[in-house]
């Protein structure tokens, strides 16, 4: 349903800001529509998400509520609102060999990369057949060309350069289930669980693997990427939502701490991968 986008969710969400100011100042739609010289139907239109309004109104309606002090915040905020989410069919214009190295500088400066997956390995942890069968299915499914794949798995993989080096700090935990979502066939699949291990043996890295079947404090869910404390991003079907408000970095960082809690390390972790593996071999 289009309404209930993160797109749409994050609109809704200011305009309810919006909508607390107005009330914390003790004002009606129709006494704040008279001091901002607009129609009466321009207030409800904003605080219902129907009409986005713009730095103007944003001003107008804060000055209206005595709040001037939050102008520039709530302006902030509303920007963010409005780039925080990218559709993949609107990403994809520039193809997906570029999309691969656009952000290099972003990983490059990350000090501290966290990072959770429910369903597929994340690019750092990808052999150059898994992520090039993942992009052909990721063509597929949006109607690109699927010339680019290959180049687009190898820009993908110029990243895993930063493991192990110091220069930068890796945590990834990961749903059990993602070892047994079978992406490009059993050569594939075990060529990427060894390249799994070999990255977890590194200095910088840490690997956890929540169980299968093991009674959950925090059911999985998408997965997300946490850039230090700066920004997260956390990726849909349809689109990449992302954010610097220190409120969403706060929640983020939290939800990671309850996954890792749940995950197993080390020695545990790898009986979870060769499990994964002797079930592999029998199908």
């Amino acid at each position: 349903m289009a309404d209930m986008t993160p797109s749409n969710a994050a609109k809704r969400a200011f305009a309810v800001r919006l909508r607390d100011l107005r009330l914390d100042a003790g004002l009606s739609g129709a006494a704040l529509a008279e001091r901002c010289s607009w129609g009466r139907s321009k207030v409800s239109k904003i605080e219902h998400g129907t009409q986005n309004p713009t730095d103007a109104d944003v001003r107008a309606w804060a000055v209206a509520c005595n709040a001037e002090d939050q102008v520039a915040n709530l302006i902030a905020a509303h920007r963010e609102v409005e780039q925080m989410w990218m559709e993949w069919r609107r990403d994809h214009r520039a193809g997906m060999k570029h999309i691969q190295i656009r952000n290099m500088p972003l990983y490059e400066r990350t000090k501290l990369l966290r990072v959770y997956e429910a369903v597929n390995f994340p690019g750092y942890l990808q052999t150059f057949r898994y992520a090039a069968t993942q992009g052909t299915i990721h063509a597929h499914q949006f109607g690109l060309p699927v010339d680019d794949v290959e180049q687009a798995a190898r820009n993908r993989l110029e990243r895993q350069r930063f493991l192990g080096t110091g220069t930068n700090s890796f945590v990834f935990v990961l749903e059990a289930a993602m070892l047994y979502t079978n992406v490009g066939g059993a050569d594939v699949m075990g060529e990427q669980l060894d390249r799994l291990l070999e990255v977890a043996a590194m200095p910088y890295v840490s690997i956890g693997i929540i169980p299968l079947g093991q009674p959950r404090s925090l059911f999985p869910g998408e997965g997300f990427y946490l850039f230090d404390d700066q920004l997260v991003v956390q990726e849909f079907w349809s689109g990449s939502l992302r954010s610097s408000r220190p409120e969403d970095i706060n929640y983020f960082l939290r939800t990671f701490e309850a996954q890792r809690d749940q995950a197993v390390f080390g020695a545990a972790a790898v009986e979870q991968v060769e499990t994964a593996r002797a079930r592999l071999q029998e199908t």
